[in-house]
């Protein structure tokens, strides 16, 4: 369960000393997410004015907290959801079906009645056996056609599991949906998470506009482009240079606005958003082979709980600590950050040069927003961190209100307000 707390109001700032004084967490084993609600709208601003002509359809595998998608929601955000489950809960959120894609190729048929049930039309396909269990099961749907358009320098790609050929599989399929009476709307492709390969991006744009034409000689009304995601979330500078490649691509394959373009951003919002507070609950200091010390810190989060990233994705962290201060820099030495449970694989960084540190010291961990809350565990015992939330939005004339509990789906969360910046 995701758990919300106060936190106190520092001028606008988060402060991180006070955060730890305020949630007493000297006192407990618990790790502490603080988020920072301003920064998703602030995300949300920058994604609008980098991208005006793309809608963003938040994907809510990334970071399912209730809180993220009420607050998406009410900037007017749409949803990119892969189940019945995930459906639910942006349902809860009043938001509308019709700002929901359905963006999961390969549908289990509760799945899909659920959708059928409440409304939601559009759905990706990207096989025959998809589009003949929607001919069967939902033939009202919107279907959106996934094409394969791997980046061939990208940190984790999807063209393995999802995304027919567009050259060959893709018009067979739209022929397919023809000959069965089915509605075709658009084409849909995901380069890869990480990409660092940019020309990708409209290499697959120019992919879409061949079928977009093939599927308008067809007879279909093409009018859905969706451009997926994996955009960071903490590189401004990669993420300007992906928006512009995209804007040139949609100029010139698209330069109506006839055409519905979306992406499903994920880290892109939530990544910078969380900040993850952990504590050292223990210490050892071993011999490297060259006689040099190497220190083992154990905290009370690993790779089961919040850093599965460093499993799935090779997630390198960044740590920062409360030792520094104005006059001195401390000496750092080789650590090694191990998770609490009692397996060796929890092993959060290694080869890191940090200070040396004692038992109850604090490190700090930012962009920890995206692929940790959801791919949480309960391995040996060990449960997710408690979240404090900021919010902006909650002025100081206002300040009553962090007496008063909020209810958000199930969860019960509490609210105060929002810093600017982050400070240690």
């Amino acid at each position: 369960m995701i758990k919300g707390n106060f936190v106190e109001f520092y001028k606008n700032k988060i402060n991180i000393r006070k955060v730890i004084e305020e949630q007493k967490l000297h006192d407990t084993d618990e790790a502490l997410f603080v988020c920072d609600l301003d920064d998703l709208r602030k995300k949300y601003d920058i994604w609008n004015q980098l991208m005006p002509r793309v809608k963003p359809y938040y994907a809510v595998k990334c970071n399912d907290d209730p809180v993220v998608l009420k607050t998406l929601a009410d900037l007017g955000a749409n949803f990119d959801c892969a189940s019945m489950g995930e459906i639910k809960m942006v349902l809860a959120e009043n938001v509308q079906p019709d700002r929901i894609i359905f963006a999961q190729p390969c549908k289990p048929l509760t799945h899909l009645a659920y959708a059928k049930q409440n409304g939601v039309l559009t759905s990706t396909v990207d096989s025959e056996h998809e589009i003949l269990k929607l001919h069967r099961y939902f033939p009202e749907s919107n279907l959106v056609i996934r094409i394969r358009c791997d980046a061939t320098d990208v940190k984790l790609s999807f063209g393995e599991k999802f995304g027919c050929n567009a050259k060959t599989e893709a018009p067979a399929l739209m022929l397919l949906a023809k000959e069965l009476n089915l509605n075709v709307i658009g084409i849909s492709f995901h380069v890869g998470t990480g990409c660092n390969e940019l020309p990708a991006y409209d290499r697959a744009i120019t992919e879409s506009k061949i079928l977009f034409d093939f599927g308008t000689k067809l007879g279909f009304q093409m009018t859905l482009l969706d451009i997926g995601g994996g955009f960071p979330g903490s590189d401004h500078v990669t993420f300007k240079k992906i928006c512009d490649i995209v804007g040139r691509s949609l100029e010139r394959n698209f330069p109506e606005d006839n055409v519905n373009i979306i992406a499903e951003p994920g880290r892109y919002f939530v990544e910078s958003a969380y900040t993850l507070i952990c504590k050292i609950h223990s210490k050892r200091v071993a011999k490297s082979s060259d006689g040099s010390p190497v220190k083992h810190y154990y905290l009370n989060d690993g790779v089961y709980v919040s850093f599965n990233n460093v499993v799935t994705e090779n997630y390198k962290v960044v740590v920062e600590h409360l030792l520094d201060n104005d006059k001195t820099v401390p000496p750092t030495f080789n650590s090694i950050l191990w998770g609490p449970t009692g397996d060796s694989l929890d092993k959060v960084g290694e080869n890191l040069q940090l200070p040396d540190f004692k038992c109850g010291d604090f490190l700090i961990f930012p962009n920890m927003g995206a692929y940790s809350l959801p791919l949480s565990t309960r391995f040996n015992g060990f449960g997710s961190p408690n979240i404090a939330y900021f919010d902006k939005a909650i002025t100081e004339d206002n300040v009553e209100q962090k007496f008063r509990r909020m209810r958000i789906n199930s969860y019960a969360v509490l609210f105060n307000i929002l810093k600017t910046s982050i400070i240690l």
